[in-house]
């Protein structure tokens, strides 16, 4: 049985796990009871709030859903040990952004991940690293399929060898962070139909295809190089379901509609993690200190940028906003989700 049948989906399409508010519970529910998976970005959340998420997704929905966590060490998301950089202390002086750093640069995995066993879901999903065969064994026994998050097919392979159930392989076309966590991916990052190739040479789990599809087409083509499913986030952005910014929704329809130019591009300037954007003047101004070597790493630039960006989203300025996006931008549409998942099915 495919694990489209085993999850009780009826259409090949999962709703890619955008945290910071973008993935609401309505959008969740409206994607699964369609027929796809609907998936809540839950890296960023307190597990209690987690819980309670996972409680309303569940009233509004009664097919599979999948919540996803951003899997960082202890050390890693409790320890702030790199000094905000020169020019980002200046942009804060300069636009007069108070600069108040949390006490700790992002959540804990180990009490998200407890928030899992506890209030299980049909499908846990991960994202920047990998977790444990243990881990893998206690998601199984309170009922929950694994899926991995791989930019290489090394890190396919290492998903399929700790006992997943899929892995969504994340083509360099994606909007948003980067999933995966070896150095091989950003060396040489690799477009999607490449990686899908490569992947399916070193495991046969199902694999789940993510990086600028936007189309009946591009599902097709997906199917068709050896993936089971897509995954699909800037076609959900601009659904009325979506949760973000107004200002940043109504930027990407002004892409679609040719208005602002459909450039994106990977950066480490909002997060420290490589992630697809669409290009602003935060991005241009800055382009020259977009470097590993020059920036404090993931989670903790995210922490010292997240006033700024917090300031950005009050005021509606999208020009110091981390829009991201992917290379399929200019194909977004104002719709509701279930109107988007009825034309994706029909172009199939």
């Amino acid at each position: 049985m495919s694990l489209l049948e085993q999850l009780g989906m009826s259409c090949p399409i999962v709703q890619a796990p955008m945290a910071g508010g973008a993935t609401t519970p309505e959008l969740i529910a409206a994607v699964s009871n369609f027929g796809g998976l609907g998936s809540l970005g839950a890296g960023m959340t307190p597990p209690e709030t987690l819980s309670q998420q996972i409680n309303t997704i569940k009233s509004l929905t009664s097919q599979a859903f999948a919540v996803n966590l951003m899997v960082l060490s202890e050390t890693e998301s409790s320890t702030v040990d790199t000094a905000m950089p020169q020019w980002l202390a200046q942009h804060y002086a300069d636009n007069d952004i108070e600069v108040a750093l949390p006490s700790r640069p992002a959540q804990s995995f180990a009490e998200q991940f407890q928030a899992l066993l506890d209030n299980p879901v049909p499908v846990a999903s991960f994202t920047f690293g990998i977790i444990n065969l243990e881990q893998v064994a206690a998601l199984h026994k309170v009922g929950s399929k694994v899926i991995g998050t791989a930019n290489h097919p090394l890190e396919a392979k290492a998903w399929a060898d700790i006992g997943a159930d899929a892995v969504c392989v994340q083509g360099v076309e994606a909007g948003g962070h980067r999933g995966g966590w070896l150095a091989d991916s950003d060396t040489d990052p690799l477009g999607l139909l490449t990686l899908i190739t490569q992947a399916r040479a070193v495991t046969k789990l199902p694999l789940i295809a993510a990086g600028g599809i936007m189309t009946g087409a591009a599902i097709k083509a997906a199917q068709a190089a050896g993936a089971e499913m897509v995954q699909m986030g800037t076609a959900f952005l601009t659904t009325h379901e979506a949760g973000i910014n107004r200002a940043y929704k109504d930027t990407l329809l002004k892409v679609a509609q040719g208005e602002r130019p459909a450039l994106t591009r990977l950066t480490r300037l909002f997060s420290g993690k490589p992630a697809r954007a669409l290009i602003n003047d935060y991005l241009t101004t800055y382009a020259q200190y977009d470097a590993a070597q020059t920036l404090p790493p993931y989670p903790q630039l995210n922490a010292m940028t997240r006033n700024l960006r917090a300031e950005a989203s009050q005021a509606g300025d999208v020009e110091q906003l981390s829009m991201w996006a992917g290379q399929g931008v200019s194909l977004v549409r104002s719709e509701s989700a279930a109107e988007l998942m009825e034309r994706l099915v029909r172009e199939v």
